[in-house]
């Protein structure tokens, strides 16, 4: 049990910081984006990047409700994962390096997903 905990935890982490980073950056005015997504093709790595914390996110969620009790997986996703991409990750890192540092991790979490499913 402590081992599925842990799982849906590190994945639900890494998902929702990297889907909020790439949130936050396609909301930030056109003079204000950081020059990586200045042009076309990077401001659609950024969604991209986005898409897949959002899929893998929804993986987690799944995984964590089929293994976990019902109410784990939902405070976690109202609260906890918010709540430590806010305090955690925007102001230690800031939103673009946020996405530049869960992106592989989020690759890596699928895999474990798919892996422990």
């Amino acid at each position: 049990m402590y081992e599925a905990l842990y799982l849906f935890l590190a994945t639900g982490v890494v998902s929702m910081a990297a889907a909020l980073s790439a949130g936050a950056l396609n909301k930030l005015p056109e003079d204000q984006r950081p020059a990586c997504m200045q042009s076309r093709n990077g401001q659609v790595a950024v969604i991209m990047a986005g898409n897949l914390g959002a899929l893998t996110l929804v993986g987690a969620m799944a995984y964590g409700f089929r293994v976990l009790d019902w109410w784990i997986p939902l405070s976690c996703l109202l609260l906890t994962f918010p709540l430590i991409h806010l305090v955690l990750f925007q102001r230690l890192l800031g939103d673009l390096k946020t996405l530049i540092v869960t992106v592989p991790l989020v690759v890596v979490s699928a895999g474990a997903l798919y892996y422990a499913w």
